[in-house]
């Protein structure tokens, strides 16, 4: 998949609609020091773009196998062009998660805005409690993300408690704590 250029023509779309968005997922972590391979491209945007969005990448040639208030997931037949996951968010969530947002993803001398390292740990915390099945993988990356240096850990422990997932998350703690201290 040619990332760049999808992750461009996007970037391009939500400048000219005015709308926010942010890069997720695998290169969401990989502006925090995280590369893993991955054979799509997410990003989280409002929820009063999903429209336009949709249709944007309906003109390009994807198919949308998927479309829900709070999800979309689009697939080009020509796999240079690949899979693209959205998120939507709205409301106190949107404002919080695009004001937090920097520019940290560099890809061919561009950059793209990526969330705050809580906000990409609270949306893994969110795919664990609904996908079970993807605890080991998404548990992983949190564990990375909570030891980059200034991340707020009680931040980060309140979004797992919201999904429920407060054992899991003091696991991860324990794992931290060095053995025989």
């Amino acid at each position: 998949m040619n990332y760049f250029r999808v992750l461009g023509a996007l970037d391009d779309h939500f400048r000219r609609e005015g709308r926010r968005y942010a890069v997720v997922g695998a290169f969401g972590l990989h502006a925090y020091g995280l590369t893993r391979a991955t054979a799509d491209l997410d990003l989280v945007t409002e929820t009063i773009a999903q429209s336009r969005v949709v249709g944007f990448l309906g003109g390009l040639g994807y198919e949308t196998l998927h479309r829900s208030e709070g999800y979309s997931t689009h697939v080009h037949p020509l796999a240079t062009l690949g899979r693209v996951d959205l998120v939507y968010v709205g409301g106190a969530t949107a404002e919080e998660l695009f004001t937090g947002a920097r520019p940290l993803l560099a890809l061919e001398g561009q950059v793209f805005p990526v969330p705050r390292p809580e906000h990409l740990a609270a949306m893994k915390a969110f795919a664990v409690r609904n996908a079970p099945e993807r605890a080991w993988r998404d548990l992983a990356d949190v564990a990375h993300l909570l030891g980059l240096p200034g991340v707020d850990r009680d931040e980060v422990r309140r979004y797992f408690e919201r999904y429920g997932l407060a054992e899991r998350f003091r696991e991860l703690e324990e794992a931290r704590v060095p053995r025989g201290s």
